[in-house]
């Protein structure tokens, strides 16, 4: 009897019992908490970060609106708030590419929460290595140590849109997979490693196929652990994806300037493991994976499997690909799909997550940028948003907390 894999140790959509071809049903999702925690992040300290010597940034509101020039210095700020997340943050840069051009080569960012009575202080750096020593990411938790930045979890959870994502729709499908293993990632923090796994077996499969498959014990090893990790992965995605399409259903205004999306999960894995219980799945992908040697060492890589599936994205009230709709369109279904992610994230883990916005207002015109602005009051979550142009957030008045951000700079908007 093999072991319960990793798709069941947080009650994912496949789950083993004792014998095969037994599985649970997806849960409808949960009831928003009667009580949701509502974390708020009410001092931002950055030391050598990006192009931050130093920064010492009171923070207030639930809306808050970062507004400067092009290039000064804010999507730092979010980009610093996003490491509170696990993972490599909004910009998925290495760490040692975060620190400040000419200064000692690491950082360090600290933020103080304020969750009803309660409050933390999470901390995140880089120490650079020496001919000693190797570098170091540095986690802490109320300045005590933590052995990685899945600990956040229990205080803090982080979304986030960028300008980079603005193509997601007409790009190509790995950008819409790493799209959703973020999604994933924000209410399942063990994911990434689950996805992170399951791309090193393959990765050790191809090389034994390129080298001619000598030791045909561990060729089927690894096709084993990537079949069992494969299961985890796809069910994780199609969980999440499940969820979301039911949060959108739950709260979609027809009348609203944000179209409502229809999502699916696209591919051959998918199709094979549709209604199918875990163990059998896992079974018929590794038999698969066997028969396919010969046809993935001619490709020189794996054909099959999670690691080629899509995500489509539908503009639900047309009817049609996200990728045919406008740009102004394409915006609103993004934007509208982040804020039903925070909403899920919300649901799912009874916290609601700071919501990170870069240049949202992008491709809105007035109307659209309005219903943004009212949505985002909505979410219920701590929003943060950036902007080149003032103006734009001139309608919010005294509801928005507005902060001047220079080159090295940040203060609260001069009256």
């Amino acid at each position: 009897m093999r072991q319960a894999g990793p798709a069941n140790k947080r009650g994912r959509l496949f789950r083993r019992g004792r014998g095969r071809g037994t599985s649970a049903p997806m849960q409808s999702p949960p009831e928003p908490p009667a009580a949701r925690r509502r974390p708020m992040a009410r001092r931002l300290m950055l030391g050598d970060f990006r192009s931050y010597a130093t920064l010492d940034l009171p923070l207030e509101g639930a809306l808050i609106v970062l507004c400067g020039e092009n290039g000064a210095g804010k999507t730092n700020l979010l980009e610093a708030l996003s490491l509170f997340a696990p993972g490599r943050g909004l910009r998925r840069a290495e760490f040692s590419a975060c620190a400040r051009i000419g200064g000692p080569g690491g950082f360090a960012i600290s933020v103080e929460i304020e969750d009803g009575e309660a409050s933390r202080q999470l901390g995140v750096g880089f120490e650079p290595g020496d001919g000693e020593r190797p570098a170091e990411r540095r986690i802490r938790v109320d300045r005590a140590p933590a052995p990685s930045a899945r600990a956040f979890a229990d205080y803090l959870r982080v979304v986030w849109l960028t300008p980079a994502m603005d193509g997601l729709f007409a790009g190509p499908a790995s950008e819409r997979r790493r799209f959703l293993d973020r999604l994933v990632l924000a209410i399942d923090p063990q994911h990434g490693a689950r996805v992170a796994a399951f791309e090193r077996a393959l990765r050790g499969r191809n090389r034994l196929l390129e080298e001619g498959a000598r030791n045909a014990q561990w060729l089927d090893a690894l096709e084993r652990e990537a079949a069992e990790l494969a299961v985890a992965v796809a069910a994780a995605r199609r969980e999440c994806v499940e969820r979301l399409k039911a949060t959108i259903a739950r709260d979609r205004d027809d009348a609203s300037p944000f179209p409502w999306a229809a999502l699916a999960l696209e591919g051959e894995f998918e199709t094979l493991a549709a209604d199918q219980p875990a163990l059998a799945v896992e079974d018929r992908y590794r038999a698969l994976l066997g028969e396919a040697r010969g046809r993935d060492t001619a490709a020189g890589r794996t054909l099959i499997g999670p690691h080629v599936s899509d995500l489509a994205v539908s503009h639900g009230p047309k009817g049609a690909p996200a990728a045919q709709s406008s740009t102004g369109e394409q915006k609103a279904l993004l934007v509208g799909l982040a804020l039903a992610h925070a909403r899920l994230v919300a649901d799912m883990s009874g916290i609601a997550p700071l919501a990170l916005l870069d240049e949202a207002t992008a491709h809105f015109d007035p109307r659209r940028r309005a219903a943004l602005f009212a949505a985002l009051e909505r979410v219920g979550c701590q929003v943060f948003v950036t902007g080149a142009d003032p103006a734009a957030f001139a309608e919010l008045g005294s509801r928005a907390h507005v902060y001047e951000v220079t080159p090295g700079h940040a203060r609260p908007w001069p009256a």
